[in-house]
């Protein structure tokens, strides 16, 4: 025993790089077996550990490898309806799109939440948001027919928020057909005559239309909805497409511009076929590709599961702001004011708040852009990430939203840092929170019907300090429960202070209303 006991201890010595330690010799078999059994245990742990370093550096190694080879086999495959450009790629990339960072590859996957779904324990925990509706609906009942002995669902928050939507929908049509026309014309004009004074005109005509186009866009909801007055949830619809048209609108402009100017072949220029404008308008993206890659097939049971998921959601949403935020704050302005009670209503709607995102983004993000995804065979369906595993906010941000994370990395930071020579990164990244909090701050001011800059402030002064002060190098499971802990207290404050100037606007009537009480918060005044 004692022999092997040696080459053991000395083989051990080799592999760990000269550790030292000290061993007692004792005699008998007996003795030498116990001491050898806590070494044993010591050299199981260490090599476990190796194990999995090691696995984790072939993982990332193979990752990185797999998607270099994604990328260059996707951008070196001929698009179907485009010709090969005789012209040069160095001077053509240049051109197309700056020479910093990845171009966006669309690949078919399915979204995170559907391969979740197929593991019972992620499908118990849906199950258990779909009870907690269930009790809502319960909880309604019985207080309706303990109040006035009837049991009777009222909708009258949901009737309220969804007012006049066929006004909305016949707004939507011109905004649409504008979008639909307007650009590839454009384009068309840009890619006409070659001759310098017909294509000049053909250039300042172009620019023409888009800055109609552009006035139709942001004008003619704003008028609709302050004309007619519209609820806020029909608001969000037109300011939802209002933001969606124009941001396709950019996209399909800055990725055919430049092919359309420098790829020239015989008497004409190259320009992308309009049924790929008409197909990108429709498909759940933002950034404009000539081809995308497609499913076999349409699945229209997994369409209707995922409508009938965003109705419930809404119904879910209304159930919540019907119980737990309008008796909260609906006499909280003709209360006298106090920080005690500003705290309290904070504290109170982080609960809903929190559960409010978590609709939102499985209502938006995961069923409707699903739904849509499916019926137009659409493959790539990753709209976010696990964002819910973020240690830091710098994380959250790229993961929560992809669909627009794109969009801004694409076109303002990618941009932004090409215009600087590939300088400054964080004044571009500046400049993508300044973009995304003054357009977070616009939809919150169209749909509410007025301005309070609660999100502007909490997106541009506290989301940029958090983005660069909770960066990716926290890890560790209490940087994931801090993160969720401010996103409560995120949720409580935005819920509280809308639902208060919400309700201040409709207690504190002004006999003339100018700009100024437009922009004034009645909230610190209208009280008794």
């Amino acid at each position: 025993m004692e022999p092997c006991g040696a080459r053991l201890r000395a083989q051990r010595r080799e592999g760990l790089g000269g550790v030292q330690e000290q061993e007692q010799r004792y005699s008998g078999e007996g003795n030498t077996e116990l001491h050898r059994a806590p070494d044993l245990e010591q050299w199981t742990r260490h090599m476990e550990a190796v194990k999995r370093q090691l696995l984790e550096q072939v993982q990332g190694q193979l990752l990185e490898l797999l998607d270099w080879a994604m990328r260059e086999a996707v951008q070196s495959y001929p698009t179907q309806d485009r010709p090969l450009s005789s012209t040069p790629s160095e001077s053509k990339s240049k051109t197309q799109e700056p020479p910093l960072g990845k171009r966006k590859v669309f690949i078919i996957r399915k979204s995170l939440l559907d391969e979740l779904m197929e593991v019972q324990h992620f499908r118990t925990i849906y199950h258990m948001f779909a009870a907690g509706l269930c009790v809502f609906i319960i909880s309604t009942l019985a207080i309706d027919f303990i109040d006035e002995g009837r049991l009777v669902l009222e909708f009258d928050l949901l009737i309220f928020s969804f007012g006049q939507l066929p006004l909305a929908l016949v707004t939507w049509v011109p905004m649409f057909l504008s979008t639909l026309l307007v650009p590839y014309q454009a384009l068309q004009l840009w890619a006409g005559p070659q001759t310098r004074g017909s294509w000049t005109l053909g250039v300042a005509l172009g620019c023409v239309l888009l800055a109609a186009h552009a006035s139709v866009l942001c004008i003619l909801p704003v008028y609709v909805v302050l004309k007619h007055e519209v609820p806020p949830a029909s608001r969000s619809v037109l300011v939802f497409e209002q933001v969606r048209l124009l941001m396709k609108s950019y996209s399909f402009l800055r990725e055919t511009t430049p092919g359309t100017l420098c790829v020239r072949e015989g008497d004409g220029v190259w320009a992308p076929s309009f049924s790929s404008y008409l197909y990108f308008l429709f498909c759940p993206t933002l950034i404009y590709r000539e081809t995308y890659p497609r499913t076999s097939s349409i699945r229209w049971n997994y369409v209707a599961k995922n409508f009938a998921q965003a109705l419930c959601c809404v119904l879910y949403a209304c159930f919540i702001l019907g119980r737990l935020c309008v008796p909260v704050f609906a006499n909280m302005s003709q209360e006298p004011f106090s920080t005690r009670t500003l705290v309290l209503s904070i504290l109170h709607a982080t609960l809903p708040g929190i559960f409010m995102l978590l609709l939102i983004f499985f209502a938006f993000l995961h069923c409707w852009l699903n739904a849509f995804a499916e019926m137009l065979r659409f493959g790539d369906r990753m709209f976010y990430r696990d964002w819910w595993n973020s240690t830091s906010f710098s994380n959250y941000y790229r993961t929560w939203n992809v669909v627009v994370h794109d969009w801004l990395y694409s076109y303002v930071y990618k941009d932004g840092l090409w215009l600087l020579g590939g300088r400054a990164r964080r004044a571009a990244m500046m400049g993508v929170f300044l973009v995304s909090a003054v357009v977070h701050e616009y939809i919150f001011s169209f749909v509410l019907g007025f301005f309070y800059p609660v999100m502007l402030m909490l997106f541009l002064v506290f989301g940029a300090l958090l983005n660069f002060t909770m960066n990716d190098h926290h890890t560790g499971p209490a940087w994931n429960v801090l993160m969720w802990t401010l996103l409560f207290l995120g949720q409580g404050i935005q819920v509280s202070l809308y639902c208060q100037e919400w309700y201040a606007r409709q207690h504190c009537l002004l006999p003339q209303t100018t700009f100024w009480d437009l922009v004034t918060p009645r909230s610190w005044s209208c009280h008794p």
